[in-house]
């Protein structure tokens, strides 16, 4: 039986009236229905051809521009549209944190049905450029081309590539000029690394065939002037390996950590792989207010410094504490929400699933000298339980800061069943994070919320919640 092919349709002089989740952006059909766009901003007066259609929407995309919104900008990019990292960056920053602030503000209310206080402002970002601190490269053989490329009867050349993957597609990388994510050195590296490779007939790999030699750089920055850079290796090759590392270094003594991998898995993580220093630490320092926090290789530590020291002053400010609190920080990571209240708490105590994570947040615990926070290591949802605060203590203040999908419904009960006065729930996702705070709402009541702009260019946004007992 076939396949029934939906028939396109299109749709003439639509405004697009709103931006929705995941970036998209929302016009409405005549018949009533919701059009979801990935290439519109609101105000744009467009012509829609659809391309999926569903009980009560549309999935489709803008084909003619009859208007042009005043909330759009010119996109600083020369990749923006065909990189997928930076979605909103044709929409200026004042109107992203207008539609960020809309988002969150739409998902507790609708979704969590909670009774919002007065909200403040989305904390906006200094700096809506060059503000991450570790990006990922990938090696290919086989670059994306574009429709002109392909369309032409020249000879299209190089077909190697260092940079990003095309949304949803897993073998094809667009090759990258300049990013504007993250400050040099790193354009500089990825360039000169390719160059490198080009004249030195060092293979780049291919996903399909699983051959090559390269296969992905990582390049992390600090605000100590640290930087880290760990080139993944396909196989190991000595000659060339060294080759191309002993060029990095020579090439860029500023890089105070050179690490590579060699990964002969289908797949390119490299969590269960062996990370190897060739030059330098194996790690590199963040630091904030006095405090240093070592990340290495594997580390999770959030990629915007400057807007993570501002999270974490509004997490401890909503804490309220006094220094008589016993504070337990769920979804620890590497314990830097931990320590930074640490100081003014009692006692500290972190869970995390991760033991790479455990260990980092005990080592920098050390590197610090602070010695009221203890951490603990397993499943949020097996650990979190009476035992557990039978043997460490009631807190008096939970922080949790869990991943997109949010808490396991077991760790929130045991939370309604612990009762703390206050809850500080900081979130990468606010539709989950609504999820919760519903089941939350008989016991506990909203009394601040702050959204945080961590990815300017972006439609991702962080929000922190303070809930005490009703």
């Amino acid at each position: 039986m076939s396949r029934r092919k939906t028939r396109k349709q299109v749709f003439e002089n639509v405004e697009v009236i709103d931006a929705g989740a995941k970036g998209k952006t929302i016009a409405k059909a005549p018949d009533g229905k919701v059009i979801f766009l990935p290439n519109a901003v609101p105000g744009d007066v467009v012509d829609v051809q659809t391309f999926k259609k569903r009980k009560a929407y549309y999935e489709g995309k803008a084909t003619v521009f009859h208007k042009l919104s005043d909330k759009r900008t010119t996109p600083a990019c020369e990749h923006f549209g065909t990189c997928g990292g930076c979605k909103w960056q044709d929409m200026a920053y004042e109107h992203q944190l207008f539609y960020k602030q809309k988002e969150v503000t739409n998902n507790l209310t609708r979704i969590g049905h909670i009774e919002l206080p007065e909200v403040t402002p989305i904390f906006g970002a200094e700096n809506q450029y060059f503000y991450r601190n570790k990006m990922e490269f990938s090696f290919s053989d086989s670059r994306w081309l574009t429709l002109e490329e392909v369309q032409s009867d020249e000879d299209l050349g190089d077909r190697n590539a260092l940079g990003f993957h095309i949304p949803g597609m897993w073998d094809k990388i667009l090759d990258v000029k300049k990013c504007h994510l993250q400050a040099d050195p790193s354009n500089a590296i990825r360039n000169a690394v390719k160059a490198f490779a080009l004249e030195n007939d060092l293979e780049f790999f291919n996903t399909r065939n699983q051959t090559g030699l390269l296969r992905t750089m990582m390049i992390r920055t600090s605000s100590t002037g640290d930087i880290m850079v760990m080139i993944q290796f396909f196989k190991e090759d000595k000659e060339k390996r060294e080759l191309i590392l002993d060029y990095l270094g020579e090439t860029f003594p500023e890089i105070t950590s050179l690490q590579y991998v060699i990964n002969g898995k289908a797949n390119d993580t490299i969590y269960d792989q062996e990370v190897i220093c060739y030059k330098g630490n194996d790690h590199i320092f963040e630091e904030m207010e006095g405090l240093k926090f070592k990340i290495n290789a594997k580390s999770f530590y959030q990629t915007n410094s400057e807007q993570a020291y501002e999270l974490y002053k509004i997490t401890r400010d909503f804490a309220g504490l006094t220094g008589n609190e016993l504070v337990y920080d769920l979804y620890t990571g590497t314990g830097t929400i931990a320590q930074f209240v640490a100081k003014q708490a009692k006692k500290v105590v972190g869970v995390e699933a991760v033991p790479d994570a455990i260990t980092a947040a005990k080592e920098n615990a050390q590197f610090n000298n602070i010695n009221n926070v203890e951490f603990f290591v397993g499943d949020m949802k097996n650990v979190f339980n009476a035992d557990f605060i039978e043997a460490n203590g009631t807190p008096d203040i939970i922080i949790t800061d869990p991943p997109r999908d949010g808490m396991h419904k077991d760790v929130v009960q045991q939370i309604l069943n612990i009762a703390p006065a206050k809850v500080v729930y900081v979130s990468c996702n606010s539709a989950t994070q609504a999820r919760d705070l519903a089941l939350m709402d008989e016991q506990y009541k909203v009394v601040k919320t702050q959204a945080v702009d961590m990815f300017p260019q972006t439609f991702h946004v962080e929000n922190v919640v303070l809930l005490e007992k009703r």
